[in-house]
């Protein structure tokens, strides 16, 4: 099944893509290019980042997952489910985005239109086969993962750190910290996808 052939297929509900990956994999640039593309050949479409169910810092210190931000467990899951169904069945969703400049969630930022035919939700666990993240994979109708090596992961990881203005320590210890273990486990529990999709790797 390829996007192409979702566009044409009758049904009710909306069609929703899921383009999965660890951080640093690429896949929240690809998944805005699709929308783009989609947006540009007449396709009613919108994207979705899984970014916008983060628990806040308020919930995440008292539990002792502060640090871990961004680990499987400090997401909102059952909120991001409900959310995924009304997506499919519903004319008009309102959703939360996720302010990365204040690292906090805006609730009622977004909104999924009537006329929307298709959705495409970006996020690094949505082929976590994994508790309870192994329960989304019926409500894709195409799911994409971008398998990318550890070392290249590990290379765009500090830059996205050094972008920020980070020394070069800082921004090694905060990839190894937490981005990297997120990847690491992510890589280790891919559950099933439609298309894999081999990013940064040398040619044979």
């Amino acid at each position: 099944m390829r996007i192409a052939e979702l566009i044409g297929q009758p049904g009710a509900h909306r069609r929703i893509i899921a383009i999965a990956g660890p951080p640093g994999s690429g896949k929240s640039t690809l998944a805005s290019r699709v929308v783009d593309d989609l947006l540009a050949a007449g396709v009613a479409a919108a994207l979705m980042p899984m970014d916008g169910f983060h628990l806040d810092d308020r919930l995440l210190e008292p539990r002792g997952l502060l640090r871990r931000k961004g680990a499987p467990e400090t997401f909102d899951f059952p909120g991001f489910a409900s959310a995924l169904r009304r997506v499919r069945d519903e004319p008009s969703v309102v959703l939360p985005v996720f302010d990365r400049n204040r690292e906090i969630a805006i609730a009622g930022a977004a909104e999924i239109q009537p006329d929307t035919r298709l959705v495409v939700v970006e996020g690094n666990y949505l082929a976590l086969d994994e508790d309870p993240w192994r329960q989304l994979a019926p409500l894709w109708d195409l799911c994409i993962f971008l398998d990318v090596p550890m070392a290249e992961l590990e290379r765009r990881l500090v830059a996205r750190w050094l972008s920020f203005g980070f020394e070069p320590e800082v921004a090694h210890a905060r990839a190894a910290g937490n981005d990297l273990p997120n990847a690491e486990r992510i890589c280790r529990a891919v559950g099933r996808v439609d298309l894999l999709v081999h990013v940064g790797r040398p040619s044979e």
